[in-house]
């Protein structure tokens, strides 16, 4: 019978501290973190797969009807329709259990991390998500539709666009993810300036730098060329790296304070 011998709890029962953790010892919690992922990214599957017909017909399929003209989809393989419902459900497992997949990987890290920093471990979480969830929802709410409708309108009026299922849902799929990656850049700034290598001091000195990354970043990323959609893009980049600065001047705040309360402890 197979145990979880590395719980949540189990460092402080057995008296060991996060610090005396042998190389295998780590390598086993990878292993069960990696195991708890799976197993939240199958349990969301299963719920999306219930669900599925209602969130391709009303969900994912919806915006290539809202362009003028419509898009034209078409399934060209015997068994694309059958694949394509396959990637959707894991696609879509994958992108509901991103709190626990977020939650597993700071889980993992808590014991590189100093003592009182644990507790912010579910602030993290919920703002990981919550961030995540944003740029899933720009992307759906923003960029697809602009994207789809220049796509649409593009071109003469005699050539249908007639586009294959399968590189219809790669876009989709593929662009709400990079959105829910990319509105993650305050959480990463905040791990980076938590283990010494972002400053908000450097971010504030490199920002004319970081203007011209943001609006190259958004020429590449746009899935459409046109420049209102790249826009669109930079717009919220600009916005979170601000943002970013200020969690980055916070998390150095809350750094320098914590030594002081230990001293004065």
């Amino acid at each position: 019978m197979i145990t979880d011998p590395h719980n949540d709890q189990e460092n402080t029962d057995n008296g060991k501290s996060p610090d005396e953790m042998t190389f295998l010892e780590h390598l086993e919690e990878l292993r069960w973190r990696i195991i708890k992922s799976a197993i939240g990214v199958l349990v969301a599957s299963i719920i999306v797969g219930i669900f599925i017909s209602w969130i391709m017909d009303n969900v994912l399929l919806l915006p290539a009807t809202k362009t003028v003209p419509p898009l034209k989809l078409q399934n060209i393989k015997p068994f694309g329709q059958f694949t394509l419902y396959m990637e959707v459900i894991i696609f879509g497992g994958i992108i509901l259990s991103i709190p626990n997949l977020i939650y597993q990987f700071w889980k993992f890290i808590e014991p590189a991390l100093k003592p009182g920093e644990s507790r912010y471990i579910k602030s993290i979480v919920i703002f990981s998500s919550i961030c995540f969830l944003a740029g899933n929802l720009f992307a759906y709410f923003v960029l697809l539709p602009t994207a789809l409708e220049f796509f649409a309108s593009f071109g003469s009026s005699i050539i249908d666009n007639i586009i294959a299922i399968d590189e219809y849902f790669s876009f989709i799929i593929s662009t709400i993810l990079a959105a829910g990656l990319v509105f993650e850049l305050p959480m990463i700034s905040f791990f980076l300036s938590k283990i010494g290598i972002l400053k908000p001091q450097f971010m504030r000195k490199y920002r004319k730098h970081a203007i011209v990354l943001i609006l190259l970043a958004a020429g590449i990323l746009t899935p459409s060329p046109d420049v209102t959609s790249q826009l669109l893009l930079a717009a919220p980049l600009f916005i979170l790296y601000e943002i970013s600065i200020i969690i980055c001047k916070f998390s150095q705040k809350k750094k320098t304070e914590e030594p002081a309360e230990v001293n004065s402890a």
